[in-house]
């Protein structure tokens, strides 16, 4: 069985970067091989990701966020339900998975086959211990509750509208700098010009003074 994590190479979230490192970390602390799914370079891995979650686990715009977890064609859960796993000591039983004899998670006495969990539950008449088979799907919450969706949405929007203001604050650098340049190539335009007619002047009044000095010396 192989566990695939579909994540987002490129996602200018940070707190989505940041769960994405959590899962995959976590899994190889726990030496747990598993495939990562790029959704960001891949418009198949991202389809059938969106397409293999179940409707229930799906955010209320429908659009399941990364990181996501499937063992095999099996779906997993999200970061939430993986976490919360995590905090239980039973990644492996949401990951369908077997524990490592010796773990903590193999000593609670869960019996994971085939993407079930056997849970300990009292009877209703007695003290006596029933194992019951839960499916992995069951024992996961949603994939992501209205809030924290929302949250990321909201924190990529606005991303997006930095990345535009950006954008429009070097349009404007760039018009300031080429106008900037332009009254330069102006300046220097205009003073190339004015010194051929400063030094023109210039002569025009030599050539006057010794026209009047010649007209003295005539006239003498």
């Amino acid at each position: 069985m192989v566990i695939k994590v579909f994540l987002a190479s490129s996602s200018g979230s940070t707190a989505i970067k940041k769960k994405q490192q959590d899962v995959v970390g976590f899994l190889e602390a726990l030496k747990v091989e598993y495939a990562q799914l790029d959704i960001a370079c891949s418009e198949e891995n991202r389809m059938w990701m969106r397409q293999n979650v179940p409707q229930e686990k799906k955010p209320s715009n429908g659009i399941p966020l990364p990181p996501q977890i499937f063992n095999e064609e099996g779906y997993c859960g999200d970061y939430e339900t993986f976490f919360d796993a995590k905090e239980d000591n039973a990644v492996f039983a949401f990951l369908g998975l077997p524990p490592p004899p010796g773990s903590k998670e193999a000593n609670q006495g869960g019996i994971v086959q085939n993407g079930t969990h056997a849970e300990e539950t009292n009877a209703e008449n007695g003290n006596v211990d029933d194992l019951i088979e839960v499916p992995v799907e069951e024992r996961n919450g949603n994939s992501h509750s209205d809030e924290e969706q929302a949250a990321d949405e909201e924190e990529l929007a606005e991303e997006d509208e930095a990345m535009e203001e950006d954008e429009d604050m070097a349009e404007v650098e760039e018009a300031e700098q080429e106008e900037e340049e332009a009254v330069e190539e102006t300046d220097e335009v205009t003073e190339e010009t004015q010194a051929p007619a400063e030094e023109e002047e210039e002569e025009e009044e030599q050539e006057e003074e010794e026209a009047e000095v010649q007209e003295e010396e005539e006239a003498e």
